[in-house]
């Protein structure tokens, strides 16, 4: 933190879905904007210009060692995120890392090593848990409106046809659907039921048939206290992008995504002949990234914990290779145990 304005000095590693934190971070008054880092050199250049950021390099390593940089968020492709992660944490540096935390397990494990290392602050940027119509969902099982909850569902669609990502990063092998976008699925259910036993899963590639993955799976996991869970993704699906959720208890179900002005609730306490639904305005905020900094700002500020932490994000990073590997195994898997 500078002595000399009390704000903190942010970096941020690509420009894709860093644009996002970049306006998340200038909206706030506790953080300074001082460098940027893309290998994209255009868009660098316009992201420099727009933000008025002083440095701009396409080497992120650069930024390591600047003693003003306090925050970097790391917004890059999955299968890069541990190493900058990594070097971001050993370097002195609170990080912010984009979801999935990596694509692969170890990779994970290792960044919770480092983090315990180095005491630094992380947080994963599973943007679901502060998408209002979720936040709202959750609270209202927290307070026994539904009653016991015995089955809940998730769904990631969203065509990819369209958007493989710069330089086609999201067709790369080493990207499988299910832990690259799915993970908003399942962290949201792990959020709200907790942490899944045992996946069993199944898995098509009908629609985006040149691309080298499966583009459609469906996982039904068994979680803790014998809840049932379901999450579908498909990423070559023909509609617009939804998060459909539905949580079932015992007296009542509450319907919601993160693209709707309205969530749906229908409880027995609510209704006297005939089951319906009412519904409860909330804001659309899909991508709810100002949020989720100002959380994490508060977190270290405040020296609070991170609720949506390493261990948060290395436990959702195994639940969904869980499912992949029942995919391709065609049995039942348990999920791996994270500490």
């Amino acid at each position: 933190m500078s002595e000399k304005n009390n704000t903190i000095g942010v970096a941020v590693i690509g420009l894709k879905m860093g644009r996002a934190h970049l306006e998340g971070y200038r909206n706030d008054p506790r953080t300074k904007i001082l460098a940027v880092c893309d290998t994209d050199t255009e868009l660098l250049g316009r992201i420099r210009e727009e933000f008025g950021v002083e440095t701009a390099v396409t080497g992120y390593r650069e930024l390591l060692n600047n003693p003003d940089i306090g925050i970097i968020s790391v917004a890059t492709p999955d299968f890069i995120h541990a190493e900058q992660c990594i070097a971001a944490l050993k370097a002195g540096k609170d990080v912010l890392c984009e979801k999935p935390m990596t694509a692969d397990l170890d990779e994970a494990l290792k960044i919770v090593k480092v983090v315990r290392e180095t005491g630094r602050k992380f947080m994963i940027g599973q943007v679901c848990r502060y998408a209002p119509g979720f936040v709202l969902a959750k609270k209202m099982v927290e307070r026994g409106e539904i009653g016991e909850l015995y089955l809940v569902e998730s769904e990631y669609a969203h065509s990819y046809k369209d958007c493989p990502g710069t330089g086609d990063w999201r067709k790369d092998p080493r990207r499988e659907p299910f832990i690259g976008g799915g993970c908003h699925a399942v962290d949201l259910l792990r959020w709200v039921a907790g942490n899944a036993e045992e996946v069993f899963a199944y898995a098509n590639h009908k629609c985006l048939t040149d691309w080298p993955v499966n583009d459609c799976t469906t996982a039904v996991f068994k979680f803790a206290g014998g809840v049932i869970g379901k999450v579908m993704v498909s990423i070559g699906c023909i509609r617009p992008y939804t998060m459909r959720s539905v949580f079932y208890g015992t007296e009542g179900t509450i319907i919601c995504d993160n693209t709707s002005p309205q969530i749906q609730l229908c409880s027995r306490k609510n209704y006297r002949v005939h089951p319906e639904f009412a519904t409860f305005p909330v804001d659309i905020k899909s991508h709810n990234v100002g949020d989720e900094i100002a959380d994490f700002l508060d977190c270290i500020t405040g020296d609070k914990p991170v609720v949506a932490n390493e261990l948060e994000g290395a436990i959702t990073v195994a639940t969904c290779l869980a499912a992949v590997e029942s995919v391709a195994s065609g049995m039942p898997v348990k999920v791996r145990e994270v500490r």
